[in-house]
Protein backbone atom coordinates (compact mmCIF):
# COMPACT_ATOMS: atom_id res chain seq x y z
CA UNK A 1 0.00 0.00 0.00
CA UNK A 2 1.41 3.69 -1.12
CA UNK A 3 1.76 5.86 2.08
CA UNK A 4 -0.26 8.58 1.81
CA UNK A 5 1.46 12.10 1.24
CA UNK A 6 0.58 12.86 4.96
CA UNK A 7 2.19 9.82 6.32
CA UNK A 8 5.57 10.74 4.19
CA UNK A 9 5.43 14.63 5.41
CA UNK A 10 5.31 13.20 9.14
CA UNK A 11 8.47 10.77 8.40
CA UNK A 12 10.01 13.40 6.55
CA UNK A 13 9.85 15.45 9.62
CA UNK A 14 10.68 13.03 12.26
CA UNK A 15 14.01 12.04 9.52
CA UNK A 16 14.84 15.84 9.54
CA UNK A 17 14.53 15.99 13.80
CA UNK A 18 16.73 12.63 13.58
CA UNK A 19 19.37 14.32 11.48
CA UNK A 20 19.46 17.12 13.12
CA UNK A 21 20.55 15.84 16.01
CA UNK A 22 23.14 13.86 14.36
CA UNK A 23 24.54 17.47 12.97
CA UNK A 24 24.18 19.16 16.30
CA UNK A 25 27.04 15.87 17.70
CA UNK A 26 29.06 16.43 14.60
CA UNK A 27 29.57 20.12 15.16
CA UNK A 28 30.29 19.22 18.96
CA UNK A 29 32.45 16.41 17.79
CA UNK A 30 34.00 19.22 15.59
CA UNK A 31 34.18 21.91 18.33
CA UNK A 32 36.41 19.36 20.57
CA UNK A 33 38.79 18.03 17.81
CA UNK A 34 39.25 21.98 17.36
CA UNK A 35 39.60 22.81 21.26
CA UNK A 36 42.38 19.94 21.14
CA UNK A 37 44.59 20.42 18.34
CA UNK A 38 47.20 23.17 17.00
CA UNK A 39 47.62 21.78 14.00
CA UNK A 40 46.48 24.86 11.90
CA UNK A 41 45.02 22.25 8.63
CA UNK A 42 43.29 20.00 10.96
CA UNK A 43 41.32 22.99 12.93
CA UNK A 44 40.55 24.84 9.07
CA UNK A 45 39.49 21.05 8.46
CA UNK A 46 36.89 20.66 11.45
CA UNK A 47 35.87 24.71 11.41
CA UNK A 48 34.62 23.58 7.78
CA UNK A 49 32.86 20.49 8.43
CA UNK A 50 31.20 22.16 11.87
CA UNK A 51 29.82 25.13 9.22
CA UNK A 52 28.21 22.66 6.79
CA UNK A 53 27.24 20.60 9.57
CA UNK A 54 25.31 24.43 11.10
CA UNK A 55 24.21 24.53 7.39
CA UNK A 56 23.02 21.27 6.40
CA UNK A 57 21.07 21.95 10.14
CA UNK A 58 19.75 24.97 9.22
CA UNK A 59 18.65 23.22 5.83
CA UNK A 60 16.55 20.55 7.99
CA UNK A 61 15.27 23.55 9.47
CA UNK A 62 13.84 24.62 6.75
CA UNK A 63 12.63 21.61 5.06
CA UNK A 64 10.75 21.11 8.51
CA UNK A 65 9.22 24.42 8.18
CA UNK A 66 8.13 24.02 4.69
CA UNK A 67 6.14 21.23 6.00
CA UNK A 68 4.95 22.43 9.12
CA UNK A 69 4.43 25.98 9.39
CA UNK A 70 5.20 27.60 6.13
CA UNK A 71 5.12 25.88 2.19
CA UNK A 72 7.35 27.18 0.19
CA UNK A 73 6.18 28.54 -3.20
CA UNK A 74 8.34 30.11 -6.18
CA UNK A 75 6.29 32.13 -8.68
CA UNK A 76 6.99 32.96 -11.69
CA UNK A 77 7.54 36.53 -11.22
CA UNK A 78 10.19 35.57 -8.36
CA UNK A 79 12.36 33.20 -11.29
CA UNK A 80 11.80 36.29 -13.63
CA UNK A 81 13.36 38.68 -11.53
CA UNK A 82 16.53 37.00 -10.13
CA UNK A 83 17.11 34.58 -13.52
CA UNK A 84 19.55 37.34 -15.25
CA UNK A 85 21.77 37.45 -11.83
CA UNK A 86 21.16 33.56 -11.49
CA UNK A 87 22.90 33.06 -14.71
CA UNK A 88 25.59 35.53 -14.07
CA UNK A 89 26.89 34.14 -10.59
CA UNK A 90 26.43 30.38 -12.47
CA UNK A 91 29.43 32.18 -14.74
CA UNK A 92 31.55 33.24 -11.79
CA UNK A 93 31.20 29.92 -10.27
CA UNK A 94 32.44 28.25 -13.43
CA UNK A 95 34.94 30.83 -13.52
CA UNK A 96 36.01 30.00 -10.70
CA UNK A 97 35.99 26.40 -11.01
CA UNK A 98 38.48 26.82 -14.21
CA UNK A 99 40.79 29.03 -11.77
CA UNK A 100 41.03 26.06 -9.45
CA UNK A 101 41.62 23.73 -11.80
CA UNK A 102 44.20 25.16 -13.14
CA UNK A 103 45.70 26.19 -9.45
CA UNK A 104 45.50 22.35 -9.03
CA UNK A 105 47.20 21.54 -12.57
CA UNK A 106 50.29 23.48 -11.37
CA UNK A 107 50.94 22.06 -8.00
CA UNK A 108 50.15 18.67 -9.13
CA UNK A 109 53.20 16.62 -8.43
CA UNK A 110 55.39 19.27 -6.78
CA UNK A 111 55.34 18.18 -3.54
CA UNK A 112 52.32 20.39 -2.49
CA UNK A 113 50.15 17.86 -0.86
CA UNK A 114 48.42 20.34 1.44
CA UNK A 115 47.90 22.72 -0.95
CA UNK A 116 46.71 20.43 -3.47
CA UNK A 117 44.33 19.04 -0.66
CA UNK A 118 42.46 22.25 -0.06
CA UNK A 119 42.49 23.31 -3.70
CA UNK A 120 40.74 20.22 -4.19
CA UNK A 121 38.29 20.79 -1.33
CA UNK A 122 37.65 24.34 -2.85
CA UNK A 123 37.08 22.58 -6.38
CA UNK A 124 34.63 20.49 -5.22
CA UNK A 125 32.71 23.19 -2.91
CA UNK A 126 32.59 25.75 -5.99
CA UNK A 127 31.28 22.59 -8.25
CA UNK A 128 28.29 22.03 -5.40
CA UNK A 129 27.35 25.80 -5.64
CA UNK A 130 27.28 25.38 -9.27
CA UNK A 131 25.11 22.32 -9.17
CA UNK A 132 22.94 24.09 -6.71
CA UNK A 133 22.37 27.03 -9.31
CA UNK A 134 21.47 24.72 -12.43
CA UNK A 135 19.27 23.20 -10.35
CA UNK A 136 17.72 25.96 -9.66
CA UNK A 137 17.82 26.98 -13.00
CA UNK A 138 16.00 23.56 -13.75
CA UNK A 139 13.11 24.65 -11.66
CA UNK A 140 12.92 28.06 -13.88
CA UNK A 141 12.55 26.26 -16.93
CA UNK A 142 11.06 22.47 -15.75
CA UNK A 143 8.28 24.04 -13.44
CA UNK A 144 7.41 27.55 -14.78
CA UNK A 145 7.72 28.70 -18.58
CA UNK A 146 10.39 31.68 -17.66
CA UNK A 147 12.05 33.35 -20.60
Amino acid sequence: MAMKTKEIQENLVKTMRHWQGIERQSIASTGAVIGKTTSPLIHLVMEIIQRDSQLHHHVQQFIIDSIESAPVAITPEDMREISAMIDAHLKLEEEMVGAVNAAIAQVRGKKMGIQEYLLNFLVEDEKKHANLLTSLATIKSGLYKVS
